[in-house]
């Protein structure tokens, strides 16, 4: 604390002592010793990182891809439509938009907050006209009106707070930090857009898929109930088949027609993930399901750079150190420079004459000696702020491993159960193809037929129903990993 002092008297001597260069010599000097700072040395909150996913066992490394573009992971899926419709969710997405709009507010705060280490120049020209009365209350008007004049004023002026304790320069470093995080928290939210759109697409595809298995199931159970007519005119099966053929046909025909809400809603949350309305965007079918990809597994301290939500509450715990330093800054006095000079004259004639000139100079310290507390209050604050954001990253960090693992083994729970749902389903078409021959042998009834085609049809349906899961799984497991965003890139890039 002696060594501030010191530099404060030194200084106030150089701008007190002198002309012209000297006081500008002096406001650079104290400047130069101004280096000095308030808050904490900052040191990323330390975690205890496992080695490796629980469920990583099997899965490959994280490797890069040169046929995949940075960032571009919906690519792994192969589908040129897809890769155009997440291309126009970058550009229009609105909920995208808006976080890109705070961090521009953010951006401004960090140019507004670095003009503040600088000198402002103000330049200041008016007019004033005023008047003294200089008579009695019984003086004549003309007496009243003795004492009006005008004053003519120009004023260039300079005023500089010295940054001694680097409040403003810590100001500016959680403000930097306040930016990296919207930064990182609109690629957050880009990578959730481009997740969900991911997911809906996909989903659409499968129910595609269901929608031309149950329309060539119904063509098949068209058939069947007009051979059962045909048998039932010709005396050979009795109504009860022809029941029960029409029964199977019209479920049929009510699971197609309920494919088609379903379908619309994912084509319209596709619609407004690009930014359009969904009058305007229709999504045709297509006799293909993309392909499930092979998913990299990074380690688990590698998700620390890889997720923009963690990086987002990392840089949050740097600002409130920043913040930290800025509070214990106002125990400290402000220490500001202001030089003012102009002409001032009562003639607009002669204005700007030498004789009319006027300036002035000198520093100024300002303390506050008492406040009830509230700088200490405020410190407190600031510190209670740094630990919330500290806990609110950690907690972050806990929550990716928690998504990542989930994800690992529900693809994985999903792969076993894939291989023996294709079983089943194997099973169950031999089983139809054997029960229809023994129909057409007239060995058994159709009803036995319609039980074994209804446990088909539903192992079918099951099949691509457990796809349409592990495929949303991979996305869900791609974004859990951070999807292409690395913060020592990405933030570098800023």
């Amino acid at each position: 604390m002696n060594f501030a002092h010191s530099r404060i008297h030194r200084a106030l001597r150089l701008l007190t002592h002198g002309r012209g260069s000297r006081l500008v010599s002096a406001g650079l000097c104290v400047a130069m010793l101004s280096a000095c700072t308030l808050s904490p040395d900052y040191h990323r909150p330390e975690l205890s990182t496992p080695l490796q996913f629980k469920q990583a066992q099997g899965w490959t490394q994280a490797n890069p891809s040169d046929a995949i573009a940075r960032g571009a992971w919906w690519e792994l899926y192969g589908d040129k439509q897809l890769d155009a419709l997440v291309e126009e969710l970058n550009r229009s997405n609105q909920t995208v938009a808006q976080y890109e709009a705070q961090y521009r507010q953010a951006q401004a705060l960090v140019r507004s907050s670095r003009a503040a280490l600088f000198p402002s120049l103000n330049l200041t020209v008016g007019k004033n006209r005023s008047a003294q009365g200089t008579g009695s209350s019984s003086s004549s008007l003309s007496n009243n009106s003795s004492g009006i004049r005008d004053t003519y004023n120009a004023q260039l002026g300079v005023s500089w707070e010295i940054d001694l304790w680097g409040k403003l320069r810590e100001a500016m470093n959680a403000n930097e930090a306040s930016a990296e995080a919207s930064f990182a928290d609109m690629a957050a939210i880009r990578l959730s857009q481009q997740s969900e759109l991911v997911q809906n697409y996909l989903q659409l595809r499968v129910i595609d898929a269901q929608k031309r298995l149950l329309e060539a199931t119904v063509a098949a159970y068209e058939r069947s109930l007009k051979m059962n007519e045909n048998q039932y005119r010709a005396g050979v099966a009795g109504p009860d088949a022809v029941a029960q053929a029409r029964t199977q046909l019209k479920s049929t025909q009510a699971d197609l027609i309920d494919l088609a809400w379903q379908r619309a809603q994912y084509e319209n949350a596709i619609a407004v993930l690009m930014g359009k309305a969904p009058a305007d965007f229709a999504l045709a079918a297509s006799g293909d399901i993309p392909a499930l990809p092979q998913v990299p597994v990074s380690l688990p301290s590698q998700l620390l750079e890889r997720r923009p939500d963690i990086a987002s509450a990392e840089r949050k715990v740097m600002a409130a150190n920043a913040n930290i330093g800025v509070s214990r800054a106002a125990y400290f006095p402000d220490l500001s420079l202001s030089m003012n000079g102009g002409y001032s004259s009562s003639s607009f004639n002669n204005w700007i004459e030498l004789p009319n000139r006027y300036w002035s100079v000198g520093p100024q310290l300002a303390l506050t000696l008492f406040d009830a507390g509230k700088r200490s209050a405020e410190v407190d604050r600031s510190v209670a702020v740094y630990d919330q954001t500290v806990a609110q990253y950690r907690q972050a960090v806990l929550d990716g491993f928690k998504e990542v693992e989930n994800y690992l083994v529900q693809l994985k729970v999903y792969g076993d159960e894939s291989v023996v749902r294709q079983e089943a389903l194997e099973a169950a078409r031999e089983s139809l193809r054997l029960t229809e021959n023994q129909y057409k042998a007239g060995l058994i009834g159709y009803l036995d037929v319609v039980n074994v085609q209804t446990t088909a049809l539903s192992s079918e349906r099951s099949v691509l129903t457990l796809l349409q899961g592990r495929l949303v799984a991979s996305v869900q497991l791609i974004a859990a990993l951070g999807g292409g965003w690395d913060a020592r890139t990405q933030l570098a890039e800023q």
